[in-house]
C-alpha cells in the first residue's frame, strides 16, 4: 500500500500510531513528495528504524575481478536476484521493507518476523550462485541495536517525485558501519542454515539489451558521494543534489532509461541465462513457453496497456539510491558532465565530499515484476560495472587519504 501523505498533515501523534507496529514502521512512513535538495535538511521527515530490525548486506566476492573479465551482466544478474529473493518472502508476510541496489550487491533493512526466512533463503540463494555461476554472494546480517550501541545513526525517510513509485532516503553512518563489519576478513555468519523451501525468484526478468542514452544524451554516468563528515552529511548531499539538478534537470530529464531505446530480448540463451539463474538448470519445455511468451511481448507492448508498462518502466527506473551516500546513474553530455566534475573536485578539495565516478556509452536493467499493471521495479546500472567501477575510484581516494594522514 502506498500513502502519499505529506508531512505538513500529520502531527506527532498522528506518526507516533502508524509507527507502533514494528513490523509495519517501514511500510506505515508517509511519503514526501517535496523536492530531494529539500527532504535531505528537513530533520522532521526522518525516524530511526527500529531497535529489532536487521541490516543484512549481500556482496559479490571478488566482484571486481568478475567485471574486469566480463561478467558485469551476470553480476548484476546475481545482486538482482538476492533483492527478488528478500522481496518476495517480504511479499508473502505483506510487509515492506527498504532495500538498496548497488550494482554488486544489494543492503536491506529487515524487521525481526522475517528474519530468520531472509536469512535462510539467501544462504540458499548463495549456494546456488556459486554452483551455477561460480560466484561467492556474501549474505550478513547486523542488528540495528549493535549499530546504536557503537553510537552510529540510522535515520530513514520514504520519498517519491512521480506516481506511486517511492524510495527509501537514509542519512546516517549506520549502513557504512555494518558493510564494514559484514565484509570484513574476520566476520563470521553463525545461526543460520541453508533454506530447506525451494527459492523463489518469481517475477525475476532480464530481458532488455543494453540501453544506449536518451536522444540528446551522449553518455551514462554513474556516481558515487559520501560526506567526510557525518554531521553535515544532510547538508553535503542538498548541495550535490541541488547541483545536479541545475546542472543535468529533474530526475526526469536526466533518466537514463527511455523508451525508443529499449530493445526485447528474445534469444535463447539469454532465456537460458535467465532460466538458470531462477531455476538452477534449464528447463526445455519452460524455455520454449518463455521463448513463446517473450515473442508475444514485442505485441504486447504495441497496445495501450502495453504502452502504459513501458511508461511507467521509465518512471520505476530505480536510478537513485541515498544509502548513508549517494549513487546514482544520470545521462547527459559531456560538458554537462565535466561541469559537475568540476563542482565536486571543488567540493572534494574543500574536504566536503569523495566521490567516485565511471562513464560509459550505455546502461544496463534487470528487473522484479510481480505484475505488469503497477507492480514492477527496474535497477539500473552503468554497463560495464558503473557502480563497482566507481565503486573502485572511490576506495582508491579514500585509501590515498588515509595514507595522507
Amino acid at each position: 500500500m502506498f500513502y502519499s501523505w505529506s508531512l505538513r498533515t500529520l502531527d506527532i501523534d498522528q506518526i507516533k500510531v502508524m509507527t507502533e507496529n514494528q513490523d509495519l514502521f517501514f511500510s506505515n512512513l508517509p511519503i514526501n513528495k517535496i523536492a530531494l535538495s529539500e527532504l535531505l535538511i528537513k530533520k522532521d521527515a526522518f525516524f530511526d528504524v527500529p531497535n529489532d530490525w536487521h541490516i543484512i548486506i549481500t556482496d559479490i566476492k571478488g566482484s571486481t575481478n568478475a567485471v574486469l573479465s566480463g561478467l558485469h551482466e551476470t553480476v548484476n544478474l546475481i545482486a538482482t536476484g538476492s533483492i527478488v529473493t528478500v522481496l518476495n518472502l517480504a511479499f508473502k508476510a505483506k510487509i515492506l521493507v527498504p532495500f538498496f541496489f548497488g550494482g554488486d550487491g544489494a543492503t536491506f533493512i529487515v524487521p525481526n518476523v522475517i528474519v530468520n526466512e531472509v536469512m535462510k533463503a539467501l544462504l540458499l540463494y548463495r549456494t546456488n550462485m556459486l554452483q551455477n555461476f561460480n560466484l561467492d554472494l556474501r549474505a550478513g546480517i547486523i542488528p540495528v541495536s549493535e549499530v546504536y550501541a557503537k553510537n552510529r545513526s540510522l535515520k530513514i525517510c520514504r520519498f517519491s517525485n512521480s506516481g506511486n513509485f517511492s524510495i527509501p532516503i537514509v542519512l546516517g553512518d549506520g549502513l557504512e558501519y555494518a558493510e564494514k563489519i559484514i565484509k570484513g576478513e574476520d566476520y563470521l555468519l553463525n545461526g543460520h542454515d541453508a533454506s530447506d523451501d525451494e527459492l523463489d525468484l518469481s517475477g525475476m526478468q532480464c530481458r532488455w539489451d543494453k540501453i544506449e542514452p536518451p536522444e540528446n544524451s551522449e553518455e551514462v554516468v554513474t556516481l558515487l558521494v559520501i560526506a567526510q563528515n557525518c554531521s553535515k552529511q544532510a547538508e553535503v548531499f542538498s548541495e550535490v543534489i541541488n547541483q545536479i539538478d541545475k546542472i543535468y534537470g529533474n530526475q526526469e530529464k536526466r533518466q537514463p532509461i527511455s523508451i525508443p531505446k529499449l530493445i526485447f530480448r528474445t534469444s535463447f540463451n539469454n532465456l537460458g541465462k535467465e532460466m538458470k539463474h531462477r531455476l538452477g538448470k534449464i528447463k526445455f519445455l519452460e524455455l520454449i513457453k518463455t521463448w513463446i511468451i517473450n515473442l508475444y511481448g514485442r505485441f504486447y507492448f504495441k497496445t495501450e496497456s502495453g504502452k502504459n508498462y513501458l511508461k511507467q518502466l521509465v518512471e520505476m527506473a530505480d536510478t537513485l539510491v541515498i544509502d548513508g551516500r549517494i549513487n546514482t546513474v544520470i545521462t547527459g553530455v559531456k560538458q554537462q558532465r565535466l561541469a559537475l566534475e568540476k563542482v565536486l573536485n571543488e567540493l572534494e578539495k574543500t574536504e566536503k565530499i569523495i566521490y567516485g565516478l565511471y562513464v560509459s556509452n550505455e546502461s544496463v536493467m534487470s528487473c522484479y515484476v510481480r505484475d505488469l499493471e503497477d507492480d514492477h521495479i527496474h535497477f539500473v546500472d552503468g554497463s560495464e560495472g558503473g557502480y563497482t567501477k566507481a565503486a573502485g575510484v572511490l576506495k582508491e581516494k579514500i585509501k590515498q587519504q588515509h595514507m595522507q594522514l
